[in-house]
């Protein structure tokens, strides 16, 4: 890939030079939190010797009294104990690990055996030339259910199909970069970001309200609703702002693009692929109409009957991790036994274990994040800053929507250093979540706030992981394409991304729309009890 690469790769000028200096000199994500662990025991040592506390808002001590919430050093002979004992625990009980592990072992299957290669390639493939863009920028955001393989099958095969019907086909790489990765949170149905950033968010809730529990459809409107506001965005900057920029190719650079397509320009499946994605899809309604049974049928097993009516539904919403893990694995498996990608269960089997060598990044991000979140917690300094700053954002009298609009902003300034988006939130979660909680914004309405501003700034700095692999599909094409050529292409996506996301949240907020099924904008604590 080297051979490839322009002379101006890496040495922007201007802002985004100047982020791409700064954001070098950052450490790896895996580190940042070591270094926040380590300033955070520093500070709670600090601010044990110097008394601070807070009162907590719902929880009364022996005498009625607000209890205190004291900070703790995590240097006392308690918390080291804890920390050196508990170590497994900690990891193993870090929310998002689960929840990613099961529908990773799901989506594993679908990905290997091409279910996912193959639809995304039909979904474009099948678009009239008119909605060409469209059908690009619709796949890569639903895509996303996908994970990475949107990245490395939509995006080079988006060039190779914009270039057969006659068009630039960086203009369709710009296209689907925009959807898979400046949409990176909208969509048509939760998936395994969902599932990630909502057990982040629970273990945030919880310091609040212990009993506050992840619901992973808790952004399903919400994220639908960004999927119809970014289409259309994304539609006419590629139509009417970048392509006509674009430098018409040569002959050499159409030659060095076409060898390299991943696939024959026609994009045509074969007839095992079509067949397997029929299997794929009776495999998927049979799987939808088990979780549909499951709801309506005798016993109702995922509906609790005798609970109050806003959480009678939680036990469904609940079994949508497991949903998606048996939907992906009976897709998956019918695919690739129809499209001769599986021969036998061993297929299958090692098809889930390689999916879990794809997490092995995860997991050293994980151990590293699951500390940070539980010091945080043990010292008391997140619900100490959390009631603290309710407490000061309380008395400036913001209005809600232009709290999240401050939250947006901050969340796509920080994107521009740190790609993973698992990352930040943990870092921001454990006080954003309980700050916002006690001013009275739901966990799942902070959640979509920060999505927002997560996925706006991913295509235009260059600290994301793909860019340097997107920089390469465009070498494809145009030889003299550069770092700066690709920001500069995306910068009017991001911006109009971001925009738009921002006016959608207000306009969300203003009307009070409820963010998915049992998640309303608002929560109200809990009244006061004893413990």
């Amino acid at each position: 890939m080297t051979n490839h690469t322009a002379p101006d790769a890496h040495t922007m000028t201007g802002f985004l030079g100047w982020i791409e200096r700064a954001g070098n000199r950052l450490p790896d994500p895996v580190f940042i939190f070591f270094w926040c662990i380590a300033a955070v025991v520093l500070i709670s040592v600090i601010a044990q010797a110097a008394g601070v506390f807070a009162l907590h808002p719902t929880l009364m001590d022996a005498t009625g009294n607000p209890q205190v919430i004291a900070a703790e050093s995590l240097l006392s002979a308690d918390n080291v104990q804890r920390l050196l004992v508990d170590m497994p625990a900690t990891f193993a009980h870090f929310h998002p690990l689960g929840y990613v592990v099961v529908v990773m072992l799901g989506a594993g299957v679908a990905e290997r055996s091409g279910l996912f290669a193959a639809a995304m390639s039909r979904a474009v493939n099948r678009a009239p030339s008119a909605l060409l863009t469209p059908a690009v920028a619709l796949t890569g955001m639903v895509g996303n259910l996908a994970a990475d393989a949107a990245y490395v099958v939509l995006i080079p095969l988006a060039g190779v199909i914009f270039a057969a019907a006659g068009r630039h086909p960086i203009a369709g790489i710009a296209a689907a970069f925009a959807g898979v990765s400046g949409g990176f949170s909208a969509n048509l149905l939760p998936g395994q970001l969902d599932a990630l950033l909502f057990g982040i968010t629970e273990a945030g809730a919880e310091t609040i309200q212990p009993s506050w529990d992840a619901n992973i459809a808790g952004n399903a409107y919400f994220i639908i609703g960004m999927t119809f506001v970014f289409l259309p965005v994304i539609w006419w900057v590629t139509d009417r702002v970048i392509e006509p920029k674009l430098r018409p190719l040569d002959d050499s650079d159409v030659l060095a693009g076409a060898s390299a397509a991943t696939r024959d320009p026609s994009g045509e499946l074969s007839n095992d692929e079509i067949r397997g994605l029929r299997h794929a899809g009776f495999a998927g309604l049979v799987i939808l109409a088990l979780w549909v049974f499951l709801t309506i049928g005798p016993g109702t097993p995922l509906i609790n009957e005798t609970a109050a009516p806003e959480a009678r539904f939680n036990p469904l919403y609940r079994s949508l991790v497991a949903g998606f893990f048996v939907l992906f694995l009976a897709s998956g498996w019918a695919y690739g036994r129809a499209a001769g990608s599986v021969q036998s269960h061993r297929d299958v089997v090692k098809m889930m274990s390689e999916a879990m060598g794809d997490l092995a990044y995860y997991f050293v991000l994980a151990f590293a994040a699951a500390h940070f979140v539980a010091m945080f917690n043990w010292s008391n300094l997140g619900l100490i800053f959390a009631i603290k700053g309710a407490a000061v954002l309380e008395g400036s009298s913001l209005p809600d929507a232009v709290l999240l609009s401050l939250i947006i902003l901050f969340g796509a300034t920080i994107n521009l250093f740190i790609g993973s988006a698992s990352a930040k939130w943990a870092l921001l979660a454990p006080v954003l979540v309980p700050m916002l909680m006690l001013l009275g914004i739901s966990p799942e309405m902070g959640t979509a706030a920060y999505r927002v501003g997560d996925g706006a700034t991913n295509i235009i700095t260059p600290l994301m992981p793909y860019f340097p692999l997107i920089l390469v599909f465009c070498q494809r094409w145009q030889k003299d394409f550069g770092l700066g050529s690709l920001a500069a292409t995306m910068l009017p996506y991001s911006m109009l991304l971001l925009a738009s996301g921002l006016v959608m949240t207000v306009l969300w907020v203003l009307v009070d729309l409820p963010l998915g099924p049992s998640a309303p904008i608002g929560f109200e604590l809990m009244a006061p009890n004893s413990p």
